[in-house]
């Protein structure tokens, strides 16, 4: 492991050449050259690189020299499909670059490999780096229910996300205090809670909650760049915004009032309701239809005012009414105790939980997403002194995000059945667009190192010589960050 070479998440191969190319300007040469070049133009003209594209064509025999480095992007069905089509191969000469993929992600994971590589003196060195993900499912969870952030942020969000090679992002847009999904079925969802947050109502002019249109506009920005939206509404408990705006949820009737808080665990949908079923069935099936993704996530966390058998009832509906919509459910682990079948995947976060349930529901064919709190949750504090965040899980400092091992982070439960790692952040204390970015940098890449590089591949040390160089990239893209002291900064 080279630390001079800045990349994060490490690749799987790093081979240096000892040269340098001079790189003030690159000329994208792609089968889709509008689109590759502005995904190129998107990533390089923030670090001074200006960007130019065309079709095969500018390398015919006789054709005029492109206007700067040539950097050709190639799919080949040769190259390695281990991966799912993410693999990818970077190889920078003296005479120019090549990227070659099976598919179009791995071109856009290398291009964001020669992205992290570009020096400040406008310079890439020769490398060849080949480069496969360990696990597919590489996620950010982010909490727009506390606190809303709007369209133009997640899409902030997505390219932070994407920047890292990260493919899901999964938004939990139902709390007790706001719903932030438009729901055809339900308008009164957003038209009586949608406006609400922790400590009030969502600043002025804004309107709280994403309308169908806004969230298909997301998903498609999200999916330029091979992210994945998953839609999280969740059921039984965190269901105060739900109960507020349909009071017949409730067994009397009466809509519960509205909660700015960030106490949890005292809201609940009722099984034997005669309303609970239609409303979960619309609700998820609406979502469903809107969802351009694989996978809905309905929650399932914190119900603790119900007993075992009811909240059972309430999860096996939600799952069931996900499935029938077309899609795979995913749910948090409290999930394992319901009816789960194969291929459902479920959400670790606790690891102060028995694990005997989520043991079985491996057994029975669950596939787990690893977000162990004490590891994965960036809504802790960094430190105790840390002016935002929360500490119910103790603080976790950037060495704190990166040294764990996703395989061995829920005892006894089989590796092959970890799909893969998704950082979180709950946005209680989590109020302006600063506060968001701050908290998820610099721990998101340590986390997106953990879920894409095998242990063999990860190093601490190096890591934060390396992840150091990246600050330059978050100041060009207005992404604030928290320069904690356990990283030597430029």
């Amino acid at each position: 492991m080279n630390a001079a070479f800045p990349l994060v998440p490490w690749p799987t191969a790093v081979e240096p050449r000892d040269g340098e190319l001079a790189f003030p300007a690159a000329h994208v040469v792609s089968p889709e050259p509008l689109r590759w070049t502005l995904l190129a133009a998107e990533l390089l003209t923030p670090l001074g690189v200006s960007v130019t594209g065309g079709g095969p064509e500018a390398l015919a025999e006789g054709a005029p020299a492109p206007d700067g480095v040539v950097v050709e992007l190639r799919l080949e069905d040769s190259a390695d499909r281990s991966a799912g089509g993410e693999a990818y191969v970077l190889d920078v000469r003296d005479d120019g670059i090549t990227v070659t993929a099976p598919e179009p992600a791995g071109l856009l994971h290398g291009l964001r490999t020669l992205r992290q590589l570009v020096t400040p003196r406008a310079t890439v060195p020769t490398v060849v780096v080949r480069d496969a993900p360990r696990y597919p499912w590489r996620g950010l969870t982010l909490d727009i229910a506390r606190h809303w952030f709007g369209p133009a942020v997640l899409r902030r969000v997505v390219d932070l996300a994407g920047s890292y090679k990260l493919r899901v992002l999964h938004l939990h847009l139902t709390d007790d205090q706001g719903w932030r999904l438009e729901i055809p079925s339900r308008p009164g969802l957003t038209e009586r809670s949608g406006r609400t947050q922790v400590g009030g109502e969502v600043p002025p002019g804004e309107r709280g909650w994403l309308t169908v249109e806004e969230y298909r506009e997301l998903q498609d920005y999200a999916a330029a760049r091979f992210v994945e939206v998953v839609p999280e509404v969740d059921l039984p408990g965190h269901t105060n915004a739900a109960t507020h705006a349909y009071g017949e949820l409730r067994p009397d009737g009466l809509p519960t009032p509205l909660y700015g808080g960030i106490e949890v665990g005292f809201s609940q949908l009722w099984a034997d309701n005669p309303a609970t079923e239609p409303f979960v069935r619309d609700v998820l099936g609406d979502v469903a239809a809107m969802t351009a993704g694989r996978y809905v996530h309905v929650g399932g966390d914190e119900a603790l005012t119900l007993e075992a058998g009811e909240y059972a009832r309430l999860v096996g509906l939600a799952l069931d009414a996900v499935r029938a919509a077309g899609k795979t459910p995913a749910a948090w682990q409290e999930a394992a105790t319901a009816a789960v079948e194969p291929g459902t995947v479920l959400q670790f976060w606790d690891p102060r939980a028995d694990a005997a349930p989520l043991l079985r529901a491996a057994a029975a064919g669950a596939r787990f997403i690893m977000s162990p709190a004490s590891h994965a949750y960036c809504d802790m504090k960094y430190d105790a002194d840390h002016p935002i965040g929360q500490d119910w899980m103790g603080l976790v400092e950037l060495r704190d995000a990166y040294g764990w091992e996703p395989s061995t982070a829920l005892p006894g439960l089989p590796p092959e059945a970890v799909e893969g790692v998704a950082a979180a952040l709950w946005t209680e204390t989590i109020v302006t667009t600063d506060h968001l970015f701050s908290m998820l940098l610099p721990r998101l890449p340590a986390l997106a190192e953990v879920a894409w590089t095998p242990p063999s591949g990860r190093d601490w040390a190096s890591f934060r010589a390396r992840v150091a160089e990246h600050a330059r990239t978050w100041d060009a893209e207005g992404w604030a960050y928290h320069p904690t002291r356990q990283v030597a900064w430029p």
